[in-house]
């Protein structure tokens, strides 16, 4: 891929835009947001100058994890980096640092990352801090087969392309946590509801009050192994003919 300097200026932030646009569009569309961060991983591919595969890294509890890529073997670059503790993905990672080195001068401070990088045929390496939401903060992880693949202006650009990626993951990643939240109570309100049919079965059949009638569901639960509102789904299709949903 040329470089950031064999084009001009408009044609390079036409890419940028064009990446950005994209990515945007896939909102109205993307229902995963898994998916949508392989995406912005695949976009900066194009946004970037010089770029020639992509990871994100994410951490949670201080631990990290590829969760995107363009690639198998840069996904095996950051593992490695996992595995020994340190790398300049970590790095990017943990301290919401920008972070560009060539491999070769990566030797003497990452030793495992610079060998497996040159072996994997990888020259380059530029990272941008990326906080998807509260608590997770990670990197975007460029990889480039060129010695001199970056320079300081693919850093601006890849800071350029995160600063603006970055409120619309974040928003997006409320939207489905959210959603998320919902669906959950919603599931905990129909287990609720077939659990009150039970016990009302059990009050009538047994001619026992409601909290001895949930005090026998809890017991045939733990009995038989099996999630209370399973067990309440079941009496209720017996009592009724009719199986919940």
């Amino acid at each position: 891929m040329p470089t950031t300097h064999s084009r001009s200026w408009p044609t390079v932030l036409d890419e940028v835009t064009g990446a950005l646009e994209s990515l945007t569009a896939a909102l109205d569309t993307e229902d995963d947001f898994a998916v949508l961060l392989h995406k912005t991983c695949a976009q900066v591919v194009n946004a970037v100058p010089g770029v020639d595969e992509a990871t994100i890294t994410l951490l949670t509890d201080d631990r990290p994890a590829t969760v995107a890529s363009t690639g198998e073997s840069v996904t095996a670059l950051d593992h490695g980096q996992y595995a020994a503790g340190h790398g300049p993905c970590i790095e990017a990672a943990a301290s919401g640092k920008l972070v560009r080195v060539s491999v070769a001068n990566a030797a003497e401070r990452w030793p495992d990352f610079a060998r497996d990088a040159a072996a994997a045929g990888f020259g380059s390496f530029l990272s941008a801090p990326l906080v998807v939401s509260e608590g997770h903060g990670g990197g975007v992880n460029c990889y480039s087969r060129q010695g001199g693949g970056f320079a300081e202006l693919d850093e601006k650009l890849l800071d350029l392309y995160t600063s603006a990626v970055t409120p619309t993951l974040r928003v997006y990643s409320r939207y489905q946590h959210a959603r998320d939240t919902v669906e959950h109570l919603r599931t905990a309100l129909l287990s609720r509801a077939v659990i009150d049919q039970a016990k009302g079965i059990l009050m009538a059949v047994r001619q026992v009050g409601a909290d001895e009638a949930f005090t026998l569901l809890v017991e045939q639960s733990q009995r038989e192994n099996r999630k209370l509102r399973d067990l309440a789904v079941q009496l209720v299709g017996q009592a009724t003919g009719i199986t919940p949903t």
